[in-house]
This record gives structure tokens, sequence and C-alpha cells, in this order.
């Protein structure tokens, strides 16, 4: 039998991507721990890295703010320029930290577990959109999975607070405030 040339491939298997589904918030909190014991900030790591953790946090809720989750197929705001916009918020919050910290063992940390956790995440997510928005396809051959190229025929939309609140997004906001607290906490500034 010959595959449909347009056919979508996967790199991940689909009974891993399963398992490190309902993995991730266990793997969360572990790498949270490891990151607490391990991380040494100063002055002048978290003065270079809060900043970068902080345009993470923005990119995921500009991106809250557009997702209606299983209604719409969200385009808009920075869906236009990626698929994956959360997660791309998600990993530059997460280099902030790493390079807050000042530990280069933290960003591999968060590196492997971006390849080997989130990656499958995402291509779950993208069956479960094909599967139920038929539209799913021509959008994700015209916007990359993560990283923006230019222009995008998306462009529009507004942001909306209901769906921010929705989407509970304001938890990164009050995860991220603890996590800068404690690493303002532990760099002895406070």
């Amino acid at each position: 039998m010959e595959m449909n040339p347009r056919a979508r491939r996967y790199w991940f298997p689909k009974h891993y991507a399963d398992e490190v589904q309902r993995l991730r918030v266990p793997l969360g909190f572990a790498m949270v721990a490891l990151f607490g014991w391990y991380a040494q900030p100063e002055k002048w790591s978290l003065w270079a890295g809060v900043p970068v953790s902080l345009c993470g946090l923005w990119i995921r809720a500009w991106a809250a703010g557009h997702l209606a989750k299983n209604e719409t197929l969200a385009t808009t705001g920075p869906f236009a320029y990626v698929r994956n916009p959360l997660y791309l918020g998600t990993l530059i919050v997460a280099l902030g930290l790493a390079l807050a910290g000042r530990q280069i063992g933290l960003a591999a940390l968060f590196a492997a577990a971006f390849v080997f956790v989130y990656l499958p995440a995402m291509e779950l997510e993208e069956q479960h959109l094909r599967h139920l928005f038929p539209e799913y396809g021509p959008y994700a051959e015209q916007v990359p999975m993560l990283m923006p190229r230019g222009k995008s025929s998306y462009e529009g939309g507004r942001f909306r607070w209901s769906l921010y609140r929705r989407n509970q997004e304001y938890q990164a906001l009050a995860g991220l405030a603890a996590g800068i607290a404690f690493l303002v906490w532990r760099s002895g500034l406070l």
C-alpha cells in the first residue's frame, strides 16, 4: 500500500508521545526542584535572564488571549506566525530562567525536556487539531511550528482578556513571579 505523499510524518511514535504527555506535569515538578537546588543566580545573571523570561511570558499571555481551545482554530495574534506560541513562550521563559540561574546544565536539561517531552506533546496536539479542524492542514502548510518567518496571511484578530482568564494563563504569571522571587532571594539581594 502506497502512503499518501502529503501525509504528515511525526518524529515520535504515538505511544511514546502519549506516555510523556502523562508524565509532563510530574517531570515539570522534578525540573523545578532541580532548578531550585542548582541555580546560583547573581545580580548580573538576574538582569540578563529575567527580561528574557518576561518576553516568553508575554508571548504566552498574547497567545492565551487568542486561544478558544477546541472551539475555533487559533490563527490570529501569535498563532499567525507560529503554530505553537505557548510552547515557544515556555521555551523562552525556561531559557531566561536558566540564564538567571547561571547554570549551563540547567539550560541543557531544559533543552532536553523540550525536545523529548514538549515536541511529542506538540505532535499529539497537531494530530488532535487536524482531526478537529479540517482547515488545520492548509494553516499548518503556511505557518511554521516554532520559528516565525515574516509576514503572515493570518494577521489580525484581537486579544481577549476573557480567553486569557479562561485559559488560566495567570498561573504562568504567578509561577514566574515566584521563580523570580526565589532567584532574587537565592542571590542574596533580599
